[in-house]
């Protein structure tokens, strides 16, 4: 039984307008990941998941499924992604769709390979797992060079360790999440939630990894598009 792909893309954004379909070196944001979808031979089907009319003319213009429109209320900035997962998994089934294994994947992480998310599901099959998550390692760490503010306003590290790090190499290992998750659909009926217990990583590339939420991440989409893909 293969696996179902799932792109949920909602209309709002507020950092750039019109994300998931801005052009990215020629063709809307989310034609990338369905594309890559459809090519990749993995998936009964590639759904996506919007309340946009726009987004899903856009979907289906490019080879993707729009089989129901999301609610409203699961399209707004409150809605959480445990719950446009699981209302998408029971509307799948309740019309017709057999799946036990759904690749969630975030049409803003464009560059992710196709041998990536087949290595992710050998990951998910071969382990005592609930769900596998795309990360890369991140240099940006919280107890060492990221900070938050206290009640008064002055700046402490985010996390503390019983001794003190000085340098990166004595840094705990932190991962970033980049859009992709790879689970059993039963278990995320199970717990209500994506990030379920038993959560394991794969790491991806930082270049193939790169997620674009603002202006300047999309000018740097643009350099990553040019030289991965050949425009």
């Amino acid at each position: 039984m293969k696996s179902i792909c799932l792109i949920a893309a909602r209309g709002g954004s507020k950092r750039v307008p019109k994300k998931n379909i801005k052009i990215l070196a020629g063709k809307p944001l989310i034609a990338y990941t369905i594309e890559s979808a459809l090519d990749s031979n993995i998936f009964s089907s590639v759904i996506v998941s919007t309340e946009d009319n726009e987004i899903a003319r856009v979907a289906k213009r490019f080879g993707a499924e729009v089989p129901f429109m999301r609610p409203k209320n699961l399209a707004t900035n409150t809605a959480t992604t445990d719950d446009v997962l699981i209302h998408s998994v029971k509307k799948l089934r309740s019309i017709g769709h057999k799946f036990e294994i759904m690749v969630n994947r975030d049409c803003t992480v464009p560059f992710i390979t196709n041998m990536d998310i087949k290595r992710s599901i050998k990951l998910l099959k071969e382990k005592n797992c609930d769900i596998v998550c795309g990360v890369y390692k991140q240099h940006h760490n919280p107890y060492f060079n990221m900070m938050e503010q206290n009640s008064k306003g002055f700046l402490r590290f985010s996390k503390k360790k019983g001794v003190q790090i000085t340098n990166r190499h004595n840094m705990p290992i932190v991962f970033q999440l980049n859009g992709l998750a790879v689970f059993y659909v039963e278990k995320l009926l199970k717990y209500g939630k994506l990030y379920m217990p038993k959560a394991l990583p794969y790491e991806i590339s930082p270049e193939t990894g790169f997620m674009i939420d603002t202006e300047f991440e999309f000018q740097v989409a643009e350099m990553i598009a040019k030289k991965y893909i050949k425009i």
